[in-house]
């Protein structure tokens, strides 16, 4: 981006042999409106232009969040180091003094280029790292340690603001015969069809997770047990119903689910959970594809 056209000739004539895709502006305004429109990999900056001086288009660019990551190499024909390093402490990555030679433009814009791609693979391997780390690999839900961040943030509002929140806890009912009668690829296919059709029935502000084995949790935030034991039967009902395609034909799948929620003499969110398991353990005393909390059970008949 240059004031000058006879710069922006030049320019155009050593970067669009190389393949570069170019976009110019010769104001600094326009800078401004051409980067947060075309949102280039790389901007050459001149440090004069008429109307907005380069260093202010630099730190505007630099505090918008649409902009922000995007390398920009200022040309100066300025001698004033002065302004190189203020060139630096407002955001750019780099600086080519004019007259300048083509070849050492031509390596400083590969050099930044390669550097922001490493950047970007980087920073997509770690966000991939991160949503690793809070999700099951299996059934792509959360993981026993993330749901455990959610329900603590629950626990912890509860606590502070008086909101219920409610538990489910599932178990899928004589999952062992699957696996031992189908084998284990089949039976992670069940596991990835009931966690699927889990996450199709609660609401998007509730979180659903798998608590290890074929175990899954839910979190219903701003629930009181009422409405989470009608949530629960639901559950069981659309579940017994499910008709589960597997490659020797089809099959058929049963819950049970132990419910529990939020009370003012809870001390810490371990204990929540352990209601529900006693519900869980109650519901498959009770024969399962049931719903427990406390001593009312509920058949579905």
């Amino acid at each position: 981006m240059d004031d000058v056209a006879r710069n922006l000739q030049i320019l155009e004539a050593i970067l669009r042999p190389e393949g570069y895709a170019l976009t110019f502006s010769n104001s600094g305004k326009q800078a401004l409106e051409r980067a947060k429109q075309a949102k280039p990999d790389l901007i050459l900056l001149d440090l004069m232009m008429p109307d907005i001086d380069g260093l202010d288009v630099c730190e505007a660019l630099q505090s918008d969040s649409h902009c922000c990551n995007i390398p920009i190499i200022f040309l100066t024909a300025s001698p004033n180091q002065d302004h190189v390093v203020k060139a630096f402490n407002v955001g750019a990555v780099d600086y080519v003094t004019k007259p300048f030679q083509s070849q050492e433009l031509l390596a400083r814009i590969k050099t930044h280029l390669l550097l922001r791609q490493t950047l970007q693979e980087l920073q997509a391997a770690l966000a991939q790292v991160e949503a690793l780390s809070r999700t099951d690999s299996l059934t792509g839900m959360l993981n026993r340690y993330r749901f455990m961040e959610i329900v603590q943030q629950e626990f912890d509002r509860a606590v502070c603001s008086g909101t219920p929140f409610s538990l489910l806890l599932l178990d899928l009912d004589h999952f062992k015969r699957v696996n031992d009668t189908y084998g284990h690829l089949v039976g992670d296919l069940v596991l990835k069809e009931i966690s699927h059709q889990l996450q199709a029935e609660v609401r998007s502000v509730d979180a659903v997770g798998r608590f290890g084995g074929e175990e899954f949790v839910v979190v219903l935030p701003s629930m009181e047990l009422a409405d989470a034991e009608a949530i629960a039967q639901h559950i069981c009902q659309h579940i017994a119903s499910l008709v589960i395609t597997i490659p020797m034909g089809t099959l058929q799948i049963t819950v049970s689910i132990g419910i529990a929620g939020y009370t003012p003499d809870d001390q810490t969110v371990e204990q929540v959970i352990n209601r529900a398991d006693q519900g869980l353990y109650a519901a498959k005393a009770q024969g399962r594809n049931t719903y427990c909390f406390g001593q009312n059970i509920m058949k579905i008949s």
